[in-house]
């Protein structure tokens, strides 16, 4: 069953120009359009489908600090910042709520990770971040089945609605003056004197002179129609959710092999602590070297799949006229099916553990397509390649949690403004200049 993201209006009238187009709807595009005008700046988003209709309405709703690559945890602090103030800025509702979140370790290996990771990159960022005891672990998640040796928690963490969240941006954003439009694919880019000039979308021509591309598991089809190279794969993920159930769990965590998050209506969103499946694509073959060094770093949580995807993706145009209907007009919303079996073991495993979930009823289950890079580290950048184009892509399934301090770094590098946090950790240009960049989590 699809989840059904908060509906969105679309706007009716196509604009003869805008000062920056953002092409794509989910939270990245919707937080960069929402920051965008709030400064004042002419902004038009332009989805191809409906807002948050792929990953952003089919995460987790994780919103967390803990456990990141430590280079994205400037941006976390940012976006925390935001998430906590969302609600009032847009006046609508998000769903965040600041419950914490831990990881609880039944043996002593899974701990030390934890305070490895904890010493390494939670002292050095003064995040609030700290080890527990056994028994705090089980006071702040009680009913377990287990002993804990303890856990890895951070108060300061918190979750949001993804089916809610970006829709209710983009209304925020609509109310300060950016466009929405919606069922309006952009096929590619117009270039004069060698920048940008225009989008060319399947309903008309809009002049512009900056673009962000926010485009999330299209974007490596879109550059390459622009002849500019992106290393993308794509991974699915299976999410479900439970109905309402009464049990003493406030705070997301993670055990055994499940992740849970408390929602607002009562019930839960749990997926595999650690399993997703890797479709083998043609770009699988093209791109092997380049995530060579992250399988290496962990491959253990990728189970490998050929199907019907390849074909699929097979038959999409890399090329395409701007007078052609586009991949992006064929594929509206990227909706592969749920991995059952992947599902189930994190549901047993869920019930060994929390006799509370043992009447759980499955409500809904999904699957949503999480585009990842070689470092599972996004690209927020300028490309030289083709100057007035903006890359905002590539978020590796931490685009949730990060995107409202993804729309604060990418209106600052739009407008020149000092950047919130350092771009340079997120250049495109490190997949080509020998920085060989591979995954840095520390757990």
């Amino acid at each position: 069953m699809p989840v059904t993201p908060d509906h969105v209006y679309s706007d009716t009238e196509i604009p003869k120009q805008t000062a920056v187009a953002i092409i794509g709807g989910g939270i990245i595009g919707v937080a960069t359009a929402l920051e965008l005008a709030e400064r004042g700046i002419d902004v038009t988003l332009l989805e191809k489908g409906v807002i948050a209709g792929e990953q952003s309405s089919r995460n987790w709703g994780w919103c967390r600090q803990m456990g990141r690559d430590p280079r994205e945890i400037p941006l976390i602090l940012v976006a925390l910042e935001a998430w906590r103030g969302m609600n009032a800025r847009i006046g609508g509702e998000t769903g965040f709520r600041q419950s914490g979140i831990i990881y609880l370790c039944e043996t002593d290996a899974e701990l030390a990770a934890r305070e490895s990771w904890q010493e390494r990159n939670a002292k050095p960022f003064g995040l609030d971040t700290r080890i527990v005891s056994g028994e705090e672990a089980e006071s702040l998640q009680p009913g377990a089945t287990r002993r804990w040796k303890g856990g890895l928690f951070t108060s300061a963490d918190g979750r949001a609605e993804p089916f809610m969240a970006a829709p209710a941006m983009a209304q925020g954003a609509r109310r300060k003056g950016a466009r929405i439009l919606t069922q309006c694919a952009v096929r590619g880019l117009e270039t004069s004197a060698g920048k940008v000039s225009a989008v060319v979308t399947e309903k008309g021509r809009i002049a512009c002179d900056t673009v962000v591309l926010a485009g999330g598991a299209w974007s490596r089809r879109f550059l390459g129609n622009l002849d500019i190279p992106f290393p993308q794969l794509s991974v699915v993920n299976s999410v479900m959710r439970t109905a309402p159930i009464e049990t003493p769990l406030e705070r997301s965590c993670s055990a055994g092999k499940f992740s849970l998050r408390k929602r607002l209506d009562g019930g839960y969103t749990i997926a595999h602590r650690h399993l997703s499946v890797a479709d083998i694509l043609p770009d699988s073959f093209l791109l092997f070297r380049e995530f060579l060094p992250a399988l290496k770093v962990d491959w253990s949580g990728l189970r490998l799949r050929f199907g019907k995807r390849f074909f699929d993706e097979a038959r999409l145009k890399r090329r395409w006229a701007l007078d052609e209907t586009s991949p992006f007009e064929e594929v509206r919303i990227l909706d592969p099916e749920p991995v059952t079996a992947i599902l189930d073991e994190a549901a047993a495993s869920l019930k060994e553990y929390f006799p509370a979930f043992r009447d759980l009823e499955i409500a809904q289950r999904w699957g949503g397509v999480i585009d990842a890079t070689p470092d599972a580290v996004p690209v927020m950048s300028p490309l030289a390649q083709l100057p007035g184009l903006y890359l905002a892509t590539g978020f590796s399934g931490h685009g949730f949690g990060l995107g409202p301090g993804a729309g604060k770094l990418m209106a600052d590098l739009v407008t020149g403004a000092t950047p919130c946090v350092d771009p340079e950790p997120f250049r495109y240009t490190r997949y080509f200049d020998g920085t060989n960049p591979r995954p840095t989590t520390g757990l």
